[in-house]
C-alpha cells in the first residue's frame, strides 16, 4: 500500500524520514553521489555521523526559496498537467519498505498516469558543470527521480531545472524540462531497488557495507 504523511514541522520531518533510504541517499547508496559515499551515508543512518545541514548556504537558500515559484510557474507551462503538493509531505510503500519520498510535487497527465515533479536550481559556474546539464540530468539526480518512481510507482517523472549563471554582471536564467517515462527505464529501477535493499540490510544488521569508490 502506498500512503502519504504530512508532518507539521521540519524536526517531525527530518526525525520520520532518519529511518529510511530518501531519494537524496539513492546516488550515496551506488557510489555516485559526488558529496557522499555509500559508507558515510550507513554511517549517518546509523548513528555513527551527524548529517550535515546547509540550511545557511545561499544556493540552498534560493532553491528553498525559488521551488514554489518555479513549481507555479509549471502549472502555467502545463495547464493540461494536474500538480499537487503538500508541505511536509512524506510517501511510503509497503513494497518497499527501505524507502521512503519527500516530493516537490505529484503529477496527473491528461490520461491520468501519476508522475513525479522534482524541481533543480543550480548555478552553473563554469564549464563543467554546464556540461553536466547538457541534454541530460546530472546521474545523482537522475537516481533521485528513480527513487521516487520506484516508491509512488509512478509513470514518468519531469525535472524543472533553472540554470543560472552570471557574466559581466548580468544573470542569466535558461529552464529545461527532461522527461523519464518509467517504460525506458524499468531496468535501472530495478537496480536500484536491488541496491537500496543490500544497503538497508546493511542498517539493520549494523554491518558496514563495502566502500564503492566512483568511477574516473
Amino acid at each position: 500500500m502506498i500512503q502519504m504523511r504530512t508532518y507539521d514541522s521540519r524536526e517531525e520531518w527530518l526525525k520520520a524520514r532518519k529511518s529510511y533510504i530518501g531519494g537524496s541517499d539513492a546516488a550515496a547508496v551506488l557510489g555516485m553521489n559526488p558529496w557522499m559515499s555509500n559508507t558515510e551515508l550507513w554511517e549517518i543512518k546509523t548513528g555513527r555521523r551527524t548529517k550535515t545541514f546547509l540550511d545557511d548556504n545561499e544556493f540552498v537558500k534560493y532553491g528553498h526559496d525559488a521551488e514554489p515559484l518555479l513549481r507555479e510557474l509549471f502549472k502555467l507551462d502545463y495547464p493540461e498537467m494536474e500538480v499537487f503538493y503538500e508541505e511536509g509531505n512524506m510517501w511510503t510503500n509497503d513494497r518497499f519498505p527501505f524507502g521512503h519520498a519527500s516530493l516537490d510535487g505529484w503529477l496527473k497527465d491528461e490520461f491520468g498516469r501519476l508522475g513525479i515533479l522534482e524541481i533543480k536550481t543550480t548555478n552553473l559556474l563554469n564549464k563543467s558543470m554546464s556540461d553536466k546539464w547538457k541534454d541530460q540530468i546530472p546521474d545523482n539526480y537522475y537516481l533521485q527521480c528513480l527513487h521516487y518512481m520506484m516508491v509512488l510507482e509512478a509513470d514518468f517523472a519531469i525535472v524543472k531545472a533553472q540554470l543560472k549563471s552570471e557574466r559581466d554582471g548580468d544573470v542569466y536564467l535558461q529552464t529545461k524540462h527532461y522527461w523519464i517515462e518509467r517504460r525506458d527505464v524499468e531496468e535501472d529501477i530495478e537496480t536500484l531497488r536491488e541496491a537500496e535493499e543490500e544497503f538497508y540490510q546493511c542498517i539493520l544488521k549494523d554491518k558496514e557495507p563495502a566502500l564503492i569508490l566512483p568511477e574516473i
